[in-house]
């Protein structure tokens, strides 16, 4: 039986990863490309750069798609993908090294910087405090780094999180409180 494509969309993560297994390759494409934006923002942060974060997201979704047998459900597909997308990016990040993040005075956005049409300043201020939050994350140690991207940027729970790396929930709890001191004292003094 063939199903349309409004089917397929409006199918739950459980539907489609039975879908995906049993062969269906529309079910499979839907599966991942709806977490493709989590899966490169987490990527972006841990790595801080777009290349890179891509050939993490893109290692992360074959290794997600040759062990989809292995999911066994215990934890949400979003949670268990981000852990291989994860890993697949601290692996990416070890081979490379961290590339630093770009000069202030380079002029390139790569595509992520806020489109502000009203006043030109305001996307400036934006830009530099863009800069400034990837320089204080780069500050961070990878673990921790680590569980705060996927707080912040894949919005997990503390649950999902300690899911994902598999650690205690008040370990969870720890590395995020100093992920915020940390970041707090590194970005004082910033306005707005």
């Amino acid at each position: 039986m063939i199903e349309t494509c409004a089917g397929v969309l409006a199918a739950p993560d459980e539907d489609l990863v039975e879908r995906a297994r049993r062969g269906e390759s529309p079910a499979r494409e839907e599966l991942f490309r709806r977490h493709f934006d989590v899966a490169y923002r987490v990527a972006y942060r841990l790595l801080g750069n777009e290349q890179d974060a891509l050939d993490a997201v893109q290692d992360g979704f074959l290794k997600g798609v040759v062990h989809l047998a292995e999911f066994d459900g215990r934890s949400i597909f979003r949670t268990w993908l981000l852990r291989i997308v994860t890993n697949a990016a601290l692996d990416g990040g070890r081979r490379k090294r961290r590339r630093p993040t770009v000069p202030l005075g380079d002029g390139e956005t790569d595509g992520f910087e806020p489109s502000v049409t009203d006043d030109p300043s305001l996307g400036m201020l934006r830009g530099d405090l863009r800069r400034k939050i990837d320089q204080a994350l780069a500050k961070l140690g990878p673990e921790t780094r680590q569980t705060f991207v996927l707080f912040a940027e894949a919005e997990l729970s503390y649950k999902e999180i300690a899911e994902c790396q598999g650690l205690p929930i008040g370990t969870v709890m720890s590395r995020l409180h100093y992920a915020r001191q940390k970041l707090q004292s590194h970005l004082e003094g910033i306005d707005g």
